[in-house]
This record gives C-alpha cells, sequence and structure tokens, in this order.
C-alpha cells in the first residue's frame, strides 16, 4: 500500500496548533509530512500570544522541484506565516502546482491569503479567519462561516478549534476513512 505524503508549507511563525495538530492526526493514520519552508533549519511556532516551539524543515522551497512526490499540500495558519509566504514567488508557485493539478490544498485560518495571492479562489466557496473574509471575497471567492467548507480539491477551515474537522476532510479527500473524534484540536 502506498503512503501518501503531505507537503506542510510553513515558515516562523506559523500557528502552532495548525501546523502540530494536522502534522500529528496525518501522521497518526499512516501519512508522510514534509515541512517545506524558505530556510533550511528550523521554522519556529506562534502559540497564542508568544513564540512556541521549532519543527524541522525538511526542505526549502528551493529544493522542491516538483510536486510530483506529494499528494496534498497543507498549510497552516497564524497571522505572521502566511503573509510572509505570499510574499515568496516560488511559495506561490508551489500553491498554483497543487491547483493546477487538482491535488487537495488545505489551508487554515490566515492561510487562504496564500489562496488569494495564488489567484485560485475565483467562483470558489471558502472559509476563513474573520479578518480574511473580505481579502477573499474581493479575490472573487464565495465566503462563507463554517467550521470545513469542501470545495473541489480546497479544504479551508477557520481557526485551531476547526483542526479535528479539517483534518478528517483532508484525509476523506486522500481516500481516507477516519473518525472525527479520534482527531486531536486545538
Amino acid at each position: 500500500m502506498q503512503t501518501n505524503r503531505i507537503m506542510i508549507l510553513a515558515t516562523d511563525g506559523f500557528e502552532q496548533s495548525e501546523l502540530m495538530k494536522p502534522k500529528a492526526n496525518l501522521e497518526a493514520n499512516g501519512v508522510e509530512t514534509v515541512v517545506v519552508s524558505l530556510e533550511s533549519g528550523e521554522i519556529k511556532g506562534w502559540d497564542q500570544t508568544d513564540w512556541g516551539e521549532s519543527v524541522k524543515v525538511d526542505k526549502t522551497v528551493d529544493e522542491v522541484d516538483s510536486i510530483d512526490g506529494f499528494d496534498a499540500l497543507l498549510l497552516p495558519g497564524g497571522q505572521i506565516n502566511p503573509d510572509i509566504l505570499r510574499m515568496n514567488e516560488r511559495a506561490i508557485a508551489l500553491v498554483r502546482d497543487f491547483e493546477t493539478q487538482g491535488k487537495p490544498i488545505a489551508a487554515i485560518c490566515h492561510a487562504p491569503w496564500l489562496l488569494a495571492e495564488a489567484d485560485v479562489i475565483k467562483g470558489r466557496t471558502v472559509t476563513s479567519w474573520p479578518s480574511l473574509r473580505t481579502d477573499l471575497a474581493n479575490a472573487g471567492a464565495n465566503v462563507v462561516d463554517e467550521e470545513v467548507v469542501v470545495d473541489g480539491n480546497l479544504i479551508t477551515s477557520r481557526k485551531p478549534e476547526d483542526i479535528a474537522a479539517f483534518s478528517q476532510a483532508l484525509l476523506e479527500k486522500l481516500g481516507m476513512t477516519v473518525e472525527k473524534r479520534e482527531m486531536e484540536s486545538a
């Protein structure tokens, strides 16, 4: 049986729970996760009101020649993380590549900023942290306030409390069946 392989695209300032919990949920279900960032070494999370734990970077965006070895893309939120990533052309190109190939893209909280920057949400239904909703609507999305929204290959959620449903939706998109109650949330 082939193991699913997920790219987690993040940088310093990712919301700690929105990277760590989905990553743990995916790995608990046999999914391989690969953390991709702008620089090698480690990236540091933001844990509610202060810096949190660090995560090892497996590859840099410049070391990823192709997304062919990946089955899906996970974009954790946090205010700082997606704001930095959306200014990086290679990071945005990776988001577009996943969209072009129709592979699942899961974005939570502030991460849909990357979807808007990559111009992949026009005419799509998405959700996000409330402060982004005008930006997403201005990018042409139909924005709703729901725990998790699946529109084609896009999976979006609003906040850390939605992580269990968010993780479950991504696993289901990969063809896996998992009970929501088995998922970690914030």
